[in-house]
């Protein structure tokens, strides 16, 4: 009985500790609770998030907004058509006095990584951070260097029908957990943001609410949340049924349903609960894999995007009891 009391205790606590960062975040970005419960789920779930939409509705803010919400270390890239991988990796440098070469580490020696319109850098500089994302180090003329932790890459790119952008290709898009838009703000949103004195300032003057190790904690207390055989054998059914349907190219990989299942272990603590259940994993569905599976061309002829055929797969899928 006490061993359930204390389980009662820890999703209490998660739960208190992740509305804290929501409220902060809220502060500065207003009228989008659902985005910024994702975006902390995000990074409670070690994963990192691509943000994309159109220009000036607040995806910088956001990232920003998340950065100063952690006392982290936190670093920005703007990604331009002339950035070098070096610029973000760093690189090695001759030492003259001490007669030899010496790493200056880049940017992504962080906690959290801003990379701003990442979508317009080249392909090349995009495949820089394939090895940080998945593997949490980075190897420079050799030499293999860890990262913090934790560590975070917060993207945001335009749509690509934008000019002067390089579509991520499909082996960089899965490794973002989390996929997410913005969107415009309500009326009543966007009155308060005019009527405020300076927007900027509010964003500038947020407060760290938790530390780089309470979040490192938090991640690893959401992983003993408990998840049934039968919820495991439901995701494996809707991953085997997506690589079998006419209506998709390419399915839901492995990869993807882990990332599903350690984002819906973190959606379930920060709702005070210590289980998943099949509402979690639906929730979370679109924003995990819609970035990840590619349509069959009769699919997208006909007008489907990949949101909608998630939604149907899983409304064509047995929910276990």
């Amino acid at each position: 009985m006490s061993s359930i009391s204390d389980d009662r205790d820890r999703s209490r606590t998660f739960e208190q500790v992740f509305d804290r960062i929501c409220t902060n975040i809220g502060l500065a970005v207003r009228g989008k609770e659902d985005v910024v419960r994702l975006t902390v789920t995000c990074m409670l779930a070690r994963g990192h998030l691509l943000i994309e939409d159109v220009p000036g509705v607040g995806k910088t803010s956001l990232a920003k907004a998340l950065a100063r919400s952690i006392d982290a270390s936190f670093s920005r890239v703007q990604f331009t058509p002339d950035l070098l991988p070096s610029d973000v990796l760093g690189s090695s440098v001759w030492n003259q006095v001490a007669a030899s070469f010496e790493f200056r580490p880049g940017p992504i020696f962080t906690h959290l990584l801003l990379g701003d319109e990442i979508n317009r850098a080249s392909p090349k500089t995009q495949s820089a951070l394939l090895e940080a994302m998945a593997e949490h180090q980075v190897t420079v003329d050799g030499t293999t260097h860890d990262l913090a932790h934790p560590f975070m890459v917060v993207a945001t790119q335009n749509p690509l029908e934008h000019h002067g952008t390089f579509p991520l290709p499909e082996s960089q898009l899965d490794r973002f957990l989390m996929k997410v838009s913005v969107g415009y703000p309500g009326r009543d949103q966007e009155i308060s943001m005019l009527r405020e004195p300076d927007h900027e300032m509010v964003l500038a003057n947020l407060e760290p609410v938790v530390s780089a190790d309470t979040v490192t904690r938090l991640a690893l207390a959401a992983q003993q949340v408990h998840v049934s055989p039968e919820l495991a054998n439901y995701l494996v059914e809707l991953a085997q049924r997506s690589r079998s349907s006419s209506v998709f190219n390419l399915g839901i990989s492995p990869r993807a349903s882990l990332g599903l299942l350690h984002a819906a272990r973190v959606w379930a603590a920060a709702q005070g609960r210590s289980y998943v259940t099949p509402d979690d994993l639906k929730d979370l569905a679109v924003p995990v894999l819609a970035h990840r599976i590619v349509l069959a061309p009769d699919a997208r002829l006909s007008g489907a995007a990949p949101a909608d055929a998630l939604v149907e797969l899983m409304r064509s899928t047995p929910v276990p009891a």
